[in-house]
């Protein structure tokens, strides 16, 4: 029988090296020193854990089973903050809120976040990173109502991320945030309104001074009020959209923010006669600017037609503050002035709430309580009227 030819033999392989139940797989990485791990997730995608031994892997691998049962589990890869600000910005935010709320988150987080958080990794963001942040721009003399609204940008922004399973938790929840006391709110006396009305007679802004006197009407309700909104023969007035001028986007009209911002009030007999002298000398210049004329049917309008600016209404009102006597205050403090002046007069609160377009009663109640409150001895006289003779 003929001599067998020695087989050659074949390369042993290495065994391969056993996992407990339940660890998932365990292999030593051929292009790298050290080991690699995954397991499965529930949306049938790999995940791998890196070790430098096999005991790291492990323990690894364990722990992230365990984060994969309690649902803490980072299973997206990391990015850095500003790549996830950006894209959540546009991606996230824009879709679900008004274009002058997404100018204004832009602004804030591009301002202020981005340039001193953006370059972090989003899975390494800590709490006392943000702290800083917010320490440093009390610091440069930002208001603490700012930074309490960029905190409100900033943590939205993170809790989404949180429910994307990019990061496990928000660490916006533990940051202290630096008190910001209400703001004082100016409001004119019934002789102070009379004087500001004294000095704008005459004038184109008188008419509007008068409607935001009475009807408590927001600047940006104001200069989009249109013509067809106002009903002479019923003295009434359709509030029915808001202007505000954006940066990089212009004059931008919108809808109230609420349902009840979408409103409908009657309007005083003089103030309806007051619209129709307006009305009357607004054509009059229409005629005299010619082709000139932008054509918005706009009831307050610059000299051409066009929209009035908020910054040109800030320096009229400022000059006619100034000429009547009266402290600085804000436009929208006219509208403090109306609700002040509504509830003093005896209106309900529930009415006074439809006229200025409240979306509750409760935000008229809260923060016009101190009104009513010093009401209440005016209400005890009357009682005294009432039964005190008995």
């Amino acid at each position: 029988m003929a001599e067998q030819q020695e087989q050659p033999d074949k390369k042993r392989r290495k065994p391969r090296m056993r996992r407990g139940k339940g660890e998932g797989t365990i292999y030593k990485r051929r292009d790298r020193e050290g080991f690699a791990a995954s397991i499965t997730l529930e949306n049938g995608k790999r995940k791998t854990i890196y070790g430098k031994t096999y005991q790291e892997a492990q323990e690894k691998l364990l722990k992230a089973r365990y984060e994969q049962k309690q649902r803490t589990l980072i299973t997206e890869k990391d990015q850095k903050v500003g790549h996830y600000l950006e894209y959540w910005l546009e991606n996230v935010d824009k879709p679900q809120i008004r274009l002058s709320t997404y100018v204004l988150h832009c602004r804030l987080l591009r301002q202020h976040v981005l340039p001193e958080l953006g370059s972090y990794s989003l899975q390494k963001l800590a709490p006392d990173h943000i702290q800083a942040l917010y320490t440093h721009l009390l610091e440069k003399g930002l208001a603490p109502r700012s930074i309490r609204m960029i905190h409100a940008i900033l943590h939205k922004a993170l809790q989404n991320a949180v429910r994307w399973s990019k990061i496990v938790r928000n660490p916006c929840d533990v940051v202290k945030l630096p008190y910001a006391p209400k703001g004082e709110m100016q409001v004119l006396t019934v002789e102070q309104a009379h004087n500001l009305l004294e000095v704008a007679k005459g004038r184109p802004i008188e008419v509007l001074l008068i409607l935001a006197l009475i009807t408590g009407m927001r600047r940006g309700e104001l200069l989009g009020l249109k013509w067809q909104d106002i009903d002479f023969e019923r003295r009434s007035l359709q509030v029915s959209r808001t202007v505000s001028f954006l940066q990089g986007h212009g004059f931008v009209e919108s809808e109230p923010k609420t349902t009840r911002g979408r409103r409908k009030m009657s309007l005083p007999p003089f103030l309806i006669e007051k619209l129709k002298h307006h009305r009357a000398h607004q054509v009059q210049v229409r005629l005299a600017v010619g082709p000139a004329w932008q054509d918005h049917n706009l009831v307050f309008c610059s000299k051409t037609g066009s929209y009035l600016g908020p910054v040109n209404l800030r320096g009229i009102f400022e000059r006619l503050l100034k000429k009547a006597g009266l402290p600085h205050m804000r436009f929208h403090d006219l509208r403090h002035t109306a609700i002040t002046l509504m509830l003093k007069a005896g209106v309900l609160p529930h009415v006074v709430s439809e006229i200025v377009g409240h979306s509750d009663v409760s935000i008229t109640l809260g923060v016009y309580g101190h009104v009513l409150r010093d009401m209440h001895e005016d209400a005890m006289h009357k009682m005294e009227g009432l039964f005190g003779k008995g």
